[in-house]
C-alpha cells in the first residue's frame, strides 16, 4: 500500500523545509537534530505515577537509568528498554514518551537503559552494558520494586538489536549456570542467571550485513533509508568483521532455540524490514513462541511517534498488551 497519510504529510514537511538527513550531518549536530525531531512527533509527555534516575554502578563505570513506576505497587514486573539512534545517536530522552505510554499501558516498571554510544565506544560496548544492567537489576530487584521474575528486554531499532543481543546472552548465562557448581552464572551482578519473560523486538536491526530487497529498495532521500543505515554501522562496528558477530547481528547466530518469547514489529517502508521478519521466521523454526507484525504505510522510526501518528499508537497498546500476556504468566 502507499505510505500512510500521516506518515506522507511528515514526508512533505521534511520536503518543504529540506530537512537535512542525519547522515550529512556532524555527530554532534545529528544527536541534536534526531533528539529534537523525536520529541517533536512524540506530543505531551504522559504522566506517569512516578518516574526518577539512578546510576548503576557496573564495574569501572555507571549507567544511568531512568525508572517510570505507573503506581506504588511493589514488586511489579519489570521491562529493561534500550532506545534507538542507531547505537550511536540516542539518550534516555529518545525513549522518554514511548516508555511513559508503555508503563502505564503494560502496568509494569520500565527502567530505559542509558547505554554508551558510539564511535566514542564502539561495539561490544552497548550490549556489555545493556546486559550487566539487566544482571544487576535482577540482583537487586526488591531496590528497585521489580519481581525478578517477572523480567522483559525490548527496544526500538539498535534497541532491538541490542534487546535480541542480550536475550541471546541470557540463553549463554543460563547454559554457563547449569554447568557449574552451584548454579552461578558468572554474571555481573554474581548472581543466578536472570530468565526473560519476553523481548520486544521493534523493526530490529537483525543482521549487519543484510543485502535483501527491502534494504536495496528504501532509498527515499527523506526517509530512513539504507545509506542511513551504512552510516550507523561505520560508527558503531570497530572492524567490519564484527558484522558476524551475532551480538552484533543475532541473524547469524548458529541457533536460535531456547530463547524468550519474542514480539517483533516492522514497518512497511524500512530497510530493517526484511531482516526484522527473518529473524521472526528463524525464531519460529527454532521453537520459540513469536508473535510478527508488519505495519502497513508505515515508516522506520514509526513507533516513537505517539503525538503524531495513530499507527504508532496501535503498536504501543499491541506491544503493552504482550507484555502483560507475558507478565501474567508464572
Amino acid at each position: 500500500m502507499p505510505l500512510d497519510p500521516q506518515i506522507e504529510a511528515m514526508r512533505d514537511r521534511r520536503i518543504r523545509s529540506a530537512t537535512p538527513q542525519l547522515y550529512t550531518l556532524s555527530l554532534a549536530e545529528a544527536r541534536a537534530a534526531d533528539l529534537a525531531s523525536i520529541q517533536a512527533e512524540a506530543g505531551e509527555p504522559e504522566p506517569v505515577f512516578e518516574v526518577r534516575e539512578e546510576a548503576l554502578p557496573l564495574g569501572d563505570r555507571k549507567i544511568p537509568v531512568r525508572i517510570y513506576r505507573p503506581s506504588d505497587e511493589r514488586p511489579l514486573p519489570a521491562l529493561l528498554y534500550f532506545f534507538g539512534g542507531g547505537w550511536t545517536l540516542g539518550s534516555l530522552d529518545t525513549g522518554d514518551a514511548v516508555c511513559r505510554s508503555l508503563a502505564n499501558t503494560a502496568g509494569c516498571l520500565v527502567i530505559a537503559v542509558g547505554y554508551r554510544l558510539a564511535p566514542e565506544h564502539r561495539f561490544p560496548a552497548a550490549v556489555e552494558d545493556c546486559h550487566e544492567a539487566l544482571a544487576y537489576i535482577a540482583a537487586n530487584a526488591e531496590e528497585f520494586g521489580a519481581d525478578p521474575g517477572r523480567l522483559a528486554v525490548g527496544g526500538d531499532s539498535a534497541g532491538g538489536n541490542l534487546a535480541a543481543a542480550v536475550a541471546l546472552m541470557v540463553r549463554a548465562d543460563a547454559v554457563a549456570a547449569a554447568g557449574s557448581d552451584g548454579g552461578e552464572s558468572g554474571d555481573a551482578s554474581g548472581g543466578a542467571a536472570v530468565t526473560l519473560a519476553g523481548q520486544l523486538l521493534i523493526y530490529p536491526n537483525t543482521d549487519q550485513l543484510a543485502d535483501d530487497e527491502s534494504m536495496r529498495s528504501n532509498d527515499d532521500p527523506w526517509l530512513f533509508n539504507h545509506r542511513s543505515v551504512g552510516w550507523y554501522r561505520q560508527h558503531y562496528l570497530a572492524d567490519p568483521a564484527d558484522a558476524a558477530d551475532p551480538l552484533a547481528s543475532p541473524l547469524r547466530a548458529a541457533d536460535l532455540a531456547g530463547l524468550a518469547p519474542a514480539l517483533v514489529i516492522t514497518a512497511e517502508y524500512d530497510p530493517l524490514r526484511d531482516q526484522g521478519e527473518a529473524y521472526a521466521a528463524r525464531l519460529t523454526a527454532a521453537g520459540v513462541e513469536v508473535e510478527v507484525t508488519r505495519y502497513p504505510g508505515m515508516v522506520h522510526g514509526f513507533f516513537t511517534m505517539i503525538g503524531a501518528v495513530d499507527a504508532a499508537r496501535t503498536a504501543i497498546a499491541q506491544a503493552a498488551a504482550t507484555l502483560r500476556r507475558w507478565f501474567a504468566r508464572e
